[in-house]
């Protein structure tokens, strides 16, 4: 009888249970250290990542703020040019109704539908330029101008857009950079340190 089971006397001795935590393998999981590093470490890329996605989302609220005063500038010529008696309209919902037997308007719902409508992080608004007349009646017998202003402003300046924007019958776009777009260029339309026209 081997001495680890028997007594040296011949008594039986039952064998002692082995604690539980040397008969178990450890319990799979991270240490607190190990996690503290993940977090730090997503830590470093989020504030490597994130300034990046926020300068690709401004940049991409002003591409398509351009692209919409663009459509305004190309909406009033057609008007004026089908329906406004080389007139130019003073409101976006002028531009939202078709010329008779027509269907299609002069401008998309998505900038017609509102007095300022928002979108992509810009609010538009239109209105007769400076020093402009009244024009004559449109082919809907809407009143017309003789120049209008367009412009773009950002929701949040510095945060949705760095530029604000502004047209006028002239077609050309200008951009004002000032307090990170807070406000349109005005007219008369002319290049100062911070507004330009867009190239």
């Amino acid at each position: 009888m081997s001495p680890d089971t028997h007594h040296p006397r011949g008594k039986r001795c039952l064998p002692v249970p082995a604690p539980p935590d040397a008969r178990r393998p450890p319990a799979p999981g991270f240490t607190l250290v190990e996690l503290l590093i993940v977090i730090a470490m997503i830590g470093v890329i989020a504030s490597i990542a994130v300034p990046g996605l926020l300068r690709a989302h401004l940049s991409a609220n002003e591409a398509s703020a351009l692209t919409s005063l663009n459509a305004i500038v190309s909406g009033e010529v057609a008007y004026s040019s089908a329906c406004g008696n080389n007139g130019y309209a003073s409101g976006f919902a002028t531009l939202g109704v078709p010329p008779p037997g027509s269907q299609a308007p002069f401008l998309s719902p998505d900038l017609t539908s509102a007095v300022h409508p928002q979108k992509s992080g810009y609010t538009y608004a239109l209105a007769p330029g400076a020093g402009a007349t009244p024009g004559p009646p449109d082919c809907n017998g809407t009143a017309t101008w003789r120049g209008y202003y367009a412009t773009a402003v950002p929701n949040r300046p510095g945060v949705s857009g760095n530029r604000a924007f502004a047209a006028n019958a002239k077609g050309a776009i200008w951009q004002d950079t000032a307090n990170g777009g807070a406000a349109a260029p005005t007219e008369p339309f002319g290049v100062t340190a911070t507004v330009t026209p867009v190239q």
